[in-house]
């Protein structure tokens, strides 16, 4: 994924970059369904069942929204991570799609 040619806002750029250099070039997918520029849902590439979806809008500047979608909908985690910076962001991340 060539994250510069992405039309994304900065923040999540920065996230996706760093995810790349974290786990690797072909490790992640994005969703293409979601084309808001402040937007992206990502997922371990070949298992669209477990992701996480990443905002910036409607949060403090330069910090993160993230809800977390599982097989059952109804475990779904939304809403309840807001205003979170990248570190926070990389972390549940971290837990939620590699562990």
């Amino acid at each position: 994924m060539n994250v510069w040619a992405i039309d994304k806002d900065m923040p999540l750029k920065l996230l996706l970059l760093e995810l790349v250099h974290r786990y690797g070039e072909n490790t992640l997918a994005l969703n293409d369904q979601h084309s808001h520029y402040q937007t992206i849902e990502l997922y371990l590439t070949g298992d669209p069942s477990l992701a996480a979806y990443i905002y910036t809008f409607a949060q403090d500047s330069g910090y993160y929204g993230i809800d977390l979608k599982y097989p059952i909908p109804a475990h779904n985690i939304i809403g309840e991570n807001e205003n979170l910076n990248l570190e926070q962001v990389l972390g549940i991340i971290a837990v939620h799609l590699f562990c």
